[in-house]
């Protein structure tokens, strides 16, 4: 059975939670991501113009979840983009991603808040009963 791939928010007090669900863990941490978008504006208006790569590395594959958005997140604030379509490839707990998206425009983009960061709160990145991969995070705003 294959799960499709699809990324959720959950609450969390003032703060937002994401979560990426594929049917392998590369998919679950494009999810995750596409959901970090999705805390900001729509990810379907935000065309895929430019393309960055990407990589980080961390000691287990939970830590390597925070450290992948938070390096989004730090893209995205220090180019003035925003992101929406991710390519994650996994070599151990070594991540390099090719990332697409295009300047932040206001008026069309219509961002609702601005993400500070990833946290360890609700931290999971773990293979579910049916053999899709789960990850999550809670994000500051």
């Amino acid at each position: 059975m294959t799960t499709a791939a699809r990324w959720e928010h959950f609450s969390h007090q003032a703060d937002v939670g994401v979560r990426g669900i594929g049917s392998m863990l590369e998919e679950a941490f494009e999810q995750a991501a596409m959901a970090l978008t999705a805390v900001i504006a729509d990810p379907s208006e935000v065309a895929p113009g430019e393309m960055i790569e990407l990589l980080c590395e961390a000691p287990d594959a939970e830590l390597l979840l925070v450290d992948w958005l938070n390096k989004l997140i730090y893209e995205m604030a220090t180019r003035n983009m925003l992101f929406g379509r991710f390519a994650v490839h996994l070599d151990g707990t070594r991540l390099a991603a090719q990332v697409w998206g295009e300047a932040l425009e206001p008026a069309r983009h219509h961002p609702a808040v601005e993400v500070k960061g990833a946290t360890y709160t609700a931290l999971k990145v773990e293979q579910q009963p049916d053999g899709s991969w789960l990850a999550q995070c809670v994000v500051d705003v």
